[in-house]
């Protein structure tokens, strides 16, 4: 019997990328799992920025400190859930591109603007002294581009992503602040 789900390799495109994933603190490294095991599960091809926000959401409690708790959160993460056993299935066999950023060809196994969003995440981190970028960095990156699926999902759940992007960078560790972890590890 086959398994629903194919085996990827090392070396498939949508395979694991240690090379990549070395790159990434443990946090990312486990958000970038978990959404290429929704990837998988889901169907798709790649990991699309939908994905890397579900994976965030249950990975990281500071990410979802972001959202406003009980119905708005609850909303957002049922909308998650439904994209992969209804809405989100007209976005199988195509690639997330909003356009709006070059295409990246380095980054196997994530849509364009999932790699785009993992890169502007990791320059977010070095610009306000971090060795590595986080939860938040990540957040703010798959929020920034109105064409990206994550974006799609927040406004179905009703949540402004601008407003989002707001009260990521109203945090007091942002705008070039280390946070706590940050400066704990210097």
């Amino acid at each position: 019997m086959q398994p629903r789900i194919p085996r990827q390799s090392v070396n498939e495109p949508g395979g694991h990328r240690a090379d990549h994933d070395a790159r990434l603190g443990e946090e990312l490294a486990a958000v970038v799992s978990g959404a290429r095991r929704r990837a998988l599960r889901d169907g798709d091809r790649v990991i699309d920025t939908a994905h890397l926000l579900h994976s965030l959401l249950e990975c990281d409690p500071e990410v979802r400190a972001v959202f406003e708790s009980g119905p708005q959160l609850a909303r957002l993460l049922a909308y998650l859930v439904q994209r992969s056993i209804g809405y989100g299935l007209r976005w199988q066999g195509g690639v997330e591109d909003s356009g709006a950023v070059p295409v990246v060809t380095q980054a196997e196994g994530f849509s364009p603007l999932a790699a785009g969003a993992m890169e502007y995440a990791e320059e977010r981190a070095a610009d306000r002294g971090a060795d590595r970028a986080g939860g938040i960095d990540l957040l703010a990156a798959v929020v920034a581009d109105p064409g990206a699926r994550a974006v799609e999902v927040l406004t179905r759940a009703g949540i402004d992503a601008g407003a989002v992007s707001a009260r990521i960078t109203s945090r007091p560790w942002d705008g070039g602040m280390p946070d706590s972890r940050t400066a704990s590890s210097r």
